[in-house]
């Protein structure tokens, strides 16, 4: 049974930092291109960040560029998102998603709640 199953949420003080983790579990991972997307209340999900199945190239929305950084540990069957310098509009439930040929996201995590007080 394939699984993503995301940690390290949590509520955190404007301007705190946050690692959330995406663990995969029933198949190997290390050809999927890795993303993390989010959704805040009454808003449609959202991108948020991906990385290559390389770990050589990564791609980030506009709105985390320069405070957000993902990162793969295809040993561990793993990938990060290391969140800094966040902002109250961070607030969201934030999901894990695996990409295993490149025509769309094809297996999802359950979601992991970050809320971030002003």
């Amino acid at each position: 049974q394939v699984q993503l199953v995301e940690s390290g949420g949590g509520l955190v003080q404007a301007g705190g930092s946050l690692r959330l983790s995406c663990a995969a579990s029933g198949r190997t991972f290390s050809s999927d291109a890795m993303g993390w997307f989010r959704q805040a209340p009454g808003k449609e999900r959202e991108f948020v960040a991906a990385i290559s199945w390389s770990g050589g190239s990564t791609y980030y929305a506009d709105s985390v560029k320069g405070r957000f950084t993902i990162s793969r540990d295809d040993a561990e069957n793993t990938v990060y998102l290391q969140m800094n310098s966040l902002k109250p509009e961070d607030t969201a439930v934030y999901y894990c998603a695996a990409d295993k040929d490149q025509e769309g996201w094809d297996y999802w995590g359950q979601g992991t709640q970050v809320t971030v007080s002003s």
